[in-house]
Protein backbone atom coordinates (compact mmCIF):
# COMPACT_ATOMS: atom_id res chain seq x y z
CA UNK A 1 0.00 0.00 0.00
CA UNK A 2 1.47 3.37 -1.02
CA UNK A 3 1.96 6.35 1.27
CA UNK A 4 -0.62 8.26 -0.76
CA UNK A 5 -3.23 5.55 -0.18
CA UNK A 6 -2.47 5.40 3.54
CA UNK A 7 -2.70 9.19 3.76
CA UNK A 8 -6.06 9.19 1.94
CA UNK A 9 -7.39 6.41 4.16
CA UNK A 10 -6.38 8.43 7.23
CA UNK A 11 -8.20 11.45 5.79
CA UNK A 12 -11.23 9.27 5.07
CA UNK A 13 -11.19 8.04 8.68
CA UNK A 14 -10.95 11.63 9.95
CA UNK A 15 -13.88 12.57 7.72
CA UNK A 16 -15.93 9.70 9.11
CA UNK A 17 -14.97 10.56 12.70
CA UNK A 18 -15.86 14.22 12.12
CA UNK A 19 -19.02 13.24 10.19
CA UNK A 20 -17.92 15.53 7.38
CA UNK A 21 -19.77 14.37 4.29
CA UNK A 22 -17.73 16.54 1.90
CA UNK A 23 -14.43 15.12 3.10
CA UNK A 24 -15.78 11.56 3.01
CA UNK A 25 -17.08 11.97 -0.56
CA UNK A 26 -13.88 13.65 -1.74
CA UNK A 27 -11.60 10.97 -0.26
CA UNK A 28 -13.78 8.10 -1.47
CA UNK A 29 -14.04 9.59 -4.96
CA UNK A 30 -10.29 10.10 -5.26
CA UNK A 31 -9.50 6.62 -3.96
CA UNK A 32 -11.97 5.04 -6.40
CA UNK A 33 -10.53 7.05 -9.30
CA UNK A 34 -6.99 6.02 -8.36
CA UNK A 35 -7.83 2.36 -7.78
CA UNK A 36 -9.90 2.10 -10.97
CA UNK A 37 -6.93 3.07 -13.10
CA UNK A 38 -8.53 6.32 -14.27
CA UNK A 39 -6.20 8.45 -12.16
CA UNK A 40 -3.83 9.27 -15.00
CA UNK A 41 -6.66 10.91 -16.94
CA UNK A 42 -8.94 12.34 -14.25
CA UNK A 43 -6.54 13.52 -11.52
CA UNK A 44 -4.52 15.99 -13.65
CA UNK A 45 -7.79 17.54 -14.86
CA UNK A 46 -9.15 17.70 -11.30
CA UNK A 47 -5.94 19.28 -10.07
CA UNK A 48 -5.77 21.91 -12.81
CA UNK A 49 -9.49 22.76 -13.06
CA UNK A 50 -11.01 21.53 -9.79
CA UNK A 51 -10.85 24.84 -7.93
CA UNK A 52 -12.42 26.68 -10.86
CA UNK A 53 -15.20 24.09 -11.13
CA UNK A 54 -15.78 24.22 -7.37
CA UNK A 55 -15.97 28.01 -7.34
CA UNK A 56 -18.43 27.87 -10.25
CA UNK A 57 -20.64 25.41 -8.35
CA UNK A 58 -20.55 27.61 -5.23
CA UNK A 59 -21.41 30.65 -7.36
CA UNK A 60 -24.39 28.81 -8.84
CA UNK A 61 -25.59 27.91 -5.34
CA UNK A 62 -25.29 31.53 -4.20
CA UNK A 63 -27.24 32.78 -7.23
CA UNK A 64 -30.13 30.30 -6.89
CA UNK A 65 -32.18 32.59 -4.58
CA UNK A 66 -32.00 35.32 -7.24
CA UNK A 67 -33.18 33.11 -10.09
CA UNK A 68 -35.99 31.64 -7.97
CA UNK A 69 -37.18 35.13 -7.03
CA UNK A 70 -36.45 34.63 -3.34
CA UNK A 71 -34.09 37.62 -3.53
CA UNK A 72 -34.91 40.49 -5.87
CA UNK A 73 -34.08 44.08 -6.70
CA UNK A 74 -36.22 45.27 -3.80
CA UNK A 75 -33.96 43.32 -1.44
CA UNK A 76 -30.93 44.93 -3.06
CA UNK A 77 -32.43 48.39 -2.54
CA UNK A 78 -33.08 47.55 1.11
CA UNK A 79 -29.56 46.25 1.56
CA UNK A 80 -28.06 49.52 0.34
CA UNK A 81 -29.62 51.21 3.37
CA UNK A 82 -28.06 48.76 5.85
CA UNK A 83 -24.64 49.37 7.36
CA UNK A 84 -24.26 45.61 7.84
CA UNK A 85 -24.84 45.08 4.12
CA UNK A 86 -22.00 47.51 3.36
CA UNK A 87 -19.77 45.57 5.76
CA UNK A 88 -20.77 42.34 4.00
CA UNK A 89 -20.07 43.93 0.61
CA UNK A 90 -16.58 45.00 1.72
CA UNK A 91 -15.92 41.59 3.24
CA UNK A 92 -16.98 39.86 0.03
CA UNK A 93 -14.66 42.05 -2.02
CA UNK A 94 -11.76 41.51 0.41
CA UNK A 95 -12.17 37.72 0.53
CA UNK A 96 -12.48 37.45 -3.26
CA UNK A 97 -9.27 39.42 -3.77
CA UNK A 98 -7.24 37.45 -1.24
CA UNK A 99 -8.66 34.15 -2.50
CA UNK A 100 -7.44 35.01 -6.01
CA UNK A 101 -3.90 35.23 -4.63
CA UNK A 102 -4.53 32.00 -2.73
CA UNK A 103 -5.24 30.11 -5.96
CA UNK A 104 -1.76 30.93 -7.26
CA UNK A 105 -0.20 29.93 -3.95
CA UNK A 106 -2.02 26.59 -3.89
CA UNK A 107 -1.00 25.80 -7.47
CA UNK A 108 2.65 26.82 -7.11
CA UNK A 109 3.67 25.81 -3.59
CA UNK A 110 2.91 22.16 -2.71
CA UNK A 111 4.18 22.24 0.89
CA UNK A 112 1.88 25.19 1.67
CA UNK A 113 -1.00 23.25 0.13
CA UNK A 114 -0.37 20.30 2.46
CA UNK A 115 -0.30 22.55 5.53
CA UNK A 116 -3.49 24.34 4.49
CA UNK A 117 -5.33 21.10 3.75
CA UNK A 118 -4.28 19.55 7.06
CA UNK A 119 -5.28 22.75 8.87
CA UNK A 120 -8.67 22.70 7.18
CA UNK A 121 -9.19 19.03 8.02
CA UNK A 122 -8.31 19.67 11.66
CA UNK A 123 -10.70 22.61 11.79
CA UNK A 124 -13.48 20.50 10.28
CA UNK A 125 -12.81 17.50 12.50
CA UNK A 126 -12.17 19.30 15.79
CA UNK A 127 -13.95 22.64 15.61
CA UNK A 128 -16.95 22.09 13.33
CA UNK A 129 -15.42 24.15 10.54
CA UNK A 130 -16.43 24.04 6.89
CA UNK A 131 -14.00 22.81 4.24
CA UNK A 132 -13.76 25.99 2.22
CA UNK A 133 -10.64 26.85 4.18
CA UNK A 134 -7.83 25.98 1.79
CA UNK A 135 -8.64 28.68 -0.75
CA UNK A 136 -9.36 31.43 1.75
CA UNK A 137 -6.55 30.16 3.98
CA UNK A 138 -4.16 30.32 1.05
CA UNK A 139 -5.20 33.91 0.39
CA UNK A 140 -4.63 34.84 4.03
CA UNK A 141 -1.32 32.95 4.01
CA UNK A 142 -0.32 34.86 0.86
CA UNK A 143 -1.06 38.19 2.55
CA UNK A 144 0.78 37.17 5.72
CA UNK A 145 3.80 35.96 3.74
CA UNK A 146 3.90 39.23 1.79
CA UNK A 147 3.68 41.18 5.08
CA UNK A 148 6.58 39.18 6.53
CA UNK A 149 8.54 39.71 3.34
CA UNK A 150 7.85 43.46 3.45
CA UNK A 151 8.82 43.88 7.11
CA UNK A 152 11.88 41.67 6.66
CA UNK A 153 13.09 43.90 3.82
CA UNK A 154 12.77 46.97 6.08
CA UNK A 155 15.00 45.49 8.75
CA UNK A 156 17.93 44.59 6.74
Amino acid sequence: MSQATIFMLILLAIGMFAKNQSLIIACAFLLIVQWSGLGDRILPFAQSRGIQIGVTIITIAVLVPIVTGEIGLRDLQGAIKSSYAWIALGSGIFVAIIAANGIDLLQNDPHITVALVVGTILAVALFGGVAVGPLIGAGIAYLAMRAVQFFSSLGG
